[in-house]
């Protein structure tokens, strides 16, 4: 496949042409005055052209000249994730810590030499997918020199083994580009995360990211077969098996390394049939308890749902137009082979028995079979309104939005989620005007749920960064103190670094500090993550 054709954007995820026009913007404006009762504007969109930043620190030796940039919209691009506050400084044309050099290896030749000459010229090296971290794990690193390494010129699946049902795919392939690859043999990796339409198979591993499967397989985890990775020391590829007890995993130190171990070039992942077979309806609870203790009884049943997405009444709301009294739970079965209308209909009795109340209207039975080998329509739809993020809609106008999610056992939700809304409400209530927070449960298993909670409210034009920290770190506080994870499936990065050390054994941090030594002996790999 071919690189993106339109430039990265500077300021949203994706590239120029995923930026909002002026219009949406306006729009976007007048659904947060109405919001929060206090009338914003939208200011214009930033110009590129306007941008300066410091100069390059680097210099590229000749033979790497055709594989990397030292200009300053390139840089400008490459030197942020997609994080709100990052996004919101790049609308700003504010890129305090710039990288000085992007490269783009077309092959893993290139690869080596890039890597090469930043480990003997003590450079750091820092691996980038689609960009859309948000928790800062692709920013430049702080006080050295920095090469950013682009992957989206190992774009590729070479190759698909329909009797295993797997593929080897080349890491900077991106989701579209993946999935267009795998249609024509009738194949999915089905694995779509709400960044789907930007981030790359590299970037999932490397942040053990989350996909479409509310239940089941939810991991990037759950996908890769095994991993092929080049560190400072040398290359280090994992057989491709499908289960070994042959001593810890060479995939699972790979898995969520982020980065700092090596750079991910490919890996042979678990692929399945089109799903043309689907089932769905929604139902309603009078309180999120109820229906927590219902979606708890459902996923212990092992039935597996596609979607077991629970929304509490705030967020029912917001996202899909509920009364605001009622929690919302989305059921969805799907299959390449049968039918699944009676999966549901068990689903729909246990639920009503618990409390809800499924309307009629919301049941719905399809069957796609005739679309064999292409997307269906509910898949689009569903597609369409699961994945992608129009990030710069709300830019400048003092609106902070941001989101954080964990994993906790059934037996200590009830307690967590009091203690989280409690302690985050509580500094919302203090800094921001008309502040909200809201929680669904994205992805959930026997033992427990996944929360994912989103807060918004006014903050003040130019201080937004401040506040949004001040939030951000009550939430981080009582996400440990009431004994969850300090992140699902965001990814460790610069933002919950002081979490993951927290709920980290020391003695695993000092073994996990020694990989990193034998693999990347003078530090190089993404400096400032985990070490």
């Amino acid at each position: 496949m071919t690189n993106q054709p339109a430039p990265k954007s500077l300021w949203t995820w994706g590239t120029t042409d995923n930026e909002p026009s002026d219009e949406q913007r306006r729009r976007a404006a007048a659904a947060v005055s109405e919001m929060v009762g206090a009338k914003v504007s939208a200011p214009p969109v930033p110009d590129p052209d306007s941008i300066i930043l410091r100069a390059p620190r680097i210099s590229v030796p000749a033979a790497l000249h055709d594989i990397c940039a030292t200009d300053t919209r390139t840089r400008a691009a490459y030197s942020i994730g997609g994080h709100p506050m990052e996004l919101l400084k790049g609308f700003r044309g504010r890129f305090d810590n710039p990288t000085d050099v992007v490269a783009s290896p077309t092959c893993e030749a290139d690869l080596e030499r890039i890597l090469e000459w930043c480990d003997r010229d003590g450079l750091a090296a820092v691996p980038y997918g689609g960009g859309t971290s948000v928790v800062h794990g692709v920013s430049p690193a702080d006080n050295k020199p920095t090469v950013t390494i682009s992957m989206a010129g190992l774009n590729r699946v070479l190759e698909i083994d329909e009797t295993s049902r797997a593929a080897r795919v080349q890491a900077g392939v991106a989701g579209p580009d993946l999935e267009d690859q795998l249609r024509p043999s009738g194949h999915t990796m089905r694995f779509f995360p709400q960044s789907f339409p930007w981030s790359t198979l590299g970037g999932w591993i490397a942040t053990r990211a989350g996909g479409h499967y509310a239940t089941g397989s939810t991991h990037i985890d759950d996908f890769v077969e095994s991993t092929r990775m080049l560190t400072p020391s040398g290359w280090m590829e994992s057989r491709r098996l499908p289960g070994s007890g042959a001593g810890p995993s060479p995939d699972r130190l790979v898995l969520g390394s982020e980065g700092t171990l090596g750079i991910i070039t490919e890996a042979w992942v678990r692929i399945q049939k089109r799903p043309v077979f689907r089932a769905k309806a929604t139902a309603l609870f009078d309180s999120m308890d109820t229906a927590a203790e219902a979606v708890r009884q459902v996923v212990q049943t092992k039935l597996w749902p596609s979607n077991l997405r629970l929304l509490d009444p705030v967020e029912a709301q917001k996202a899909a137009g509920g009364d605001g009294n009622h929690a919302l739970l989305i059921i969805a079965f799907e299959s390449a082979d049968h039918p699944q209308e009676q999966n549901l209909r068990l689903v729909i009795d246990m639920l009503e028995r618990l409390g809800g109340t499924v309307p009629d209207s919301s049941v719905r039975i399809i069957d796609e079979s005739d679309t064999v080998g292409q997307d269906g329509a509910a898949a689009a739809a569903w597609r369409k309104s699961f994945t992608g993020v129009n990030a710069g809609l709300i830019h400048g106008l003092g609106f902070i939005t941001d989101t954080f999610e964990t994993s906790i056992t059934w037996d200590r939700w009830p307690e967590f989620d009091a203690h989280v809304r409690r302690e985050v409400g509580r500094t919302l209530d203090s800094v921001l005007t008309a502040g909200w927070l809201s929680c669904r449960f994205a992805f959930v298993y026997p033992d427990g749920p996944a929360p994912y909670y989103t807060f918004g409210g006014l903050g003040t034009v130019g201080g937004e960064v401040e506040q949004w920290q001040t939030i951000k770190d009550a939430a981080n506080r009582a996400v440990i103190e009431a004994g969850g994870t300090i992140t699902h499936h965001h990814g460790v990065g610069r933002l919950h670094k002081k979490g993951w050390e927290t709920q980290t054994p020391n003695l695993f941090r000092a073994g996990f500090a020694a990989v990193k030594n034998r693999l990347d002996p003078n530090g190089i790999l993404n400096p400032g993550l985990f070490f």
